[in-house]
């Protein structure tokens, strides 16, 4: 048996064959309308960083010929030339806001103000958040604020608190597993 080096990964092909490569041997082709689109130096470098993906990061011994190279499209769709930026029909999406009125929250609390108002806000942020938005608004802050102080002016309790609940979120959010293209805004 022929030991191979520890930076091979064996490509299992269609026919049942198995190929040792590194990163340095793998040539790939792009087909189609977007042949001309990247050159072979960035094609280049997208392979070796799919290798090493496959390699190191998922530390797989072998991989398949259609899985490398599903790997290598779903990466070449992430770099999308600026003048397709306008024909990609995901440009025209409408970013998905998830909205929540905070001074509702702290109503609903009702006497218990504090005690029940922290829980039920990581309830709603929770809930938020599997729903995927690319924003989630909780809006009239101050209101808020107010409300759960108790007071119709504002003063250093309600700075206080306000910053309290800002800080909660985002230690709720930090906490949270959730996308990459994400906002919480907070107002």
């Amino acid at each position: 048996m022929i030991a191979l080096s520890g930076e091979c990964l064996i490509f299992q092909l269609a026919g049942g064959a198995n190929l040792p490569l590194t990163a340095d041997n793998i040539a790939v082709d792009i087909l189609g309308e977007t042949a001309g689109k990247f050159d072979a130096e960035f094609v280049q470098h997208a392979a070796t960083a799919v290798f090493h993906y496959f390699k190191h990061d998922l530390d797989r011994q072998s991989v398949t010929i259609a899985e490398f190279a599903e790997a290598m499209e779903k990466v070449l769709r992430g770099f999308r030339l600026p003048e397709e930026a306008d024909d990609c029909p995901l440009s025209r999406v409408t970013p998905r806001i998830a909205e929540f009125d905070l001074w509702h929250l702290a109503r609903e609390s009702g006497d218990f103000a504090e005690l029940f108002f922290f829980p039920r806000l990581r309830e709603e942020l929770r809930r938020h958040l599997r729903e995927n938005p690319r924003v989630i608004r909780f809006k009239q802050l101050r209101s808020c604020v107010k409300e759960l102080v108790g007071t119709r002016r504002w003063n250093v309790r309600c700075r206080t608190l306000e910053e309290e609940i800002v800080r909660f979120l985002r230690e709720c959010l930090t906490a949270e597993q959730r996308q990459e293209d994400f906002a919480l805004v907070v107002e």
